[in-house]
């Protein structure tokens, strides 16, 4: 009786410790998509101070992560196989605030997409370490949902970046250039990373003095870890499930990221809307439906795991896709700015759907020690096709197909449906290679 008593208690006490990590890898992430995502708002100010035109203003925004990404995330992914999570997490979380203030001293386009590349070590350093954590401190039966709760972290933080961003913006900016001593005069956007970038070195040091690296589950006996080549040979022998879900997944990253990079110009440019104004609409819509879809299609990919569906990751991130198509194209033709931002709504709600299960899938195709690198590689494609995709597409259909600048709201919707009805295309081709993958392991 007193052993199954310790036992209870024990494991009431690993439950708490996994739940913990997984609420400080939560609050990293939205400190992470808070610093990504300010800077849609400021994209008025920023082309006027540096003269850029919006396919510029794009790739700061998507191919600065990528770039940093093809030369440091498999290293960093490699090594979180290896070392301990927590403290490669804590020190990502340091360099990419720093890196976020650091973008308030660039004078020029080049100074900050460089400083951009630095905040991508956000992306690179948490999201393959915190997968590893919590797919260690989980059941299968329960990671879905775990996973999605740490991924809401990323709306939450956007939602945030749009709701706290656009009070900042707007107090800032009701003041002069301020001269500072050693980086200059700095205009108010400028300020405005400061300002969001620098409360992140707090957290590093929490994450770093109170989270515990929990024991890896499924190694195989005698293993010191997997190499790179290892882990291309394993992809190679499944490369058509891992086809799938890089490019399915990759493609519903694009089709978000098309519609959230550029919502706040859309608003800005056909309603007239002032930054405050834009931060609070978006700031509640992300909040709202973004982090609702997340956290529902963990709970459904759970849910058809505890049916004995299989392929539940991929086929949660399947409706998803097919679910935004028609929101995704009817929302820049709405008659008003509340039916828009409606329809805008829903088609963030299943856009938001794949965050959650392309991570348990991710974990479930792969052996523990190489599920950072296979992360990794994922969060690559995704930066590549999803990220620089979704914004640079955007702002090419704006700039060279509509020649208009307040048509950025066609260009979402062309560019997010398509990417989305491929998006299910792909997923559904993959479900029998899923299921291979799993029996096999």
């Amino acid at each position: 009786m007193i052993g199954a008593q310790t036992a209870l208690g024990e494991s009431q006490q690993s439950l708490a410790r996994a739940w913990y990590t997984v609420i400080l890898c939560m609050v990293a992430y939205i400190l992470s998509f808070v610093d990504r995502q300010v800077i849609t708002l400021l994209i008025e100010p920023i082309r006027a101070d540096l003269g850029i035109t919006d396919t510029q203003f794009s790739l700061i925004t998507g191919l600065a992560f990528a770039l940093f990404y093809a030369t440091m995330g498999i290293p960093i992914a490699w090594l979180a196989d290896r070392k301990s999570r927590p403290v490669i997490i804590s020190v990502g979380i340091f360099l990419w605030s720093l890196a976020t203030a650091l973008c308030g001293t660039t004078k020029t386009f080049w100074q900050l997409f460089v400083a951009r590349m630095g905040v991508g070590v956000g992306e690179a350093s948490l999201s393959p370490a915190a997968y590893s954590i919590i797919s260690d401190s989980f059941p299968r039966s329960k990671l879905g949902f775990a996973l999605g709760v740490y991924s809401i972290g990323s709306f939450i933080g956007s939602g945030l970046a749009f709701l706290i961003g656009g009070t900042v913006i707007e107090m800032v900016t009701q003041y002069d250039a301020i001269e500072f001593p050693v980086v200059g005069v700095l205009q108010p956007w400028q300020m405005t990373f400061f300002i969001v970038g620098l409360p992140g070195v707090i957290v590093a040091a929490i994450f770093f003095l109170t989270v515990r690296d929990p024991e890896r589950k499924g190694i195989i006996a005698g293993s010191a870890g997997f190499t790179i080549r290892d882990v291309f040979a394993y992809i190679r022998k499944h490369k058509k499930t891992f086809i799938a879900h890089f490019l399915g997944f990759g493609l519903m990253a694009l089709t978000l990221y098309a519609l959230l990079s550029w919502s706040p110009a859309y608003l800005i440019r056909n309603y007239g809307l002032s930054t405050r104004d834009v931060g609070i609409y978006l700031g509640i819509l992300v909040l709202v439906s973004n982090t609702s879809g997340v956290l529902t299609s963990g709970w459904l990919a759970d849910w058809f795991t505890r049916h004995g569906i299989e392929d539940a990751p991929m086929r949660s991130g399947m409706i998803g896709s097919l679910g935004v198509v028609i929101p995704a194209v009817l929302f820049p033709f709405m008659p008003s700015l509340i039916t828009s931002l409606l329809m805008l709504a829903v088609a963030m709600f299943f856009a938001s759907f794949p965050m959650a299960p392309s991570a348990a899938a991710l974990q479930m195709m792969a052996p523990n020690q190489m599920r950072a690198q296979v992360t990794a590689l994922f969060f690559l494609s995704m930066n590549i096709l999803g990220i620089t995709g979704g914004s640079t597409l955007v702002a090419l259909c704006t700039d060279y197909l509509f020649g208009d600048e307040k048509a950025v709201g066609w260009s979402m919707a062309l560019i997010s449906s398509v990417s989305a009805v491929l998006a299910a295309i792909s997923l559904g081709w993959g479900l029998k290679y899923f299921r291979r993958t799993l029996q096999s392991i």
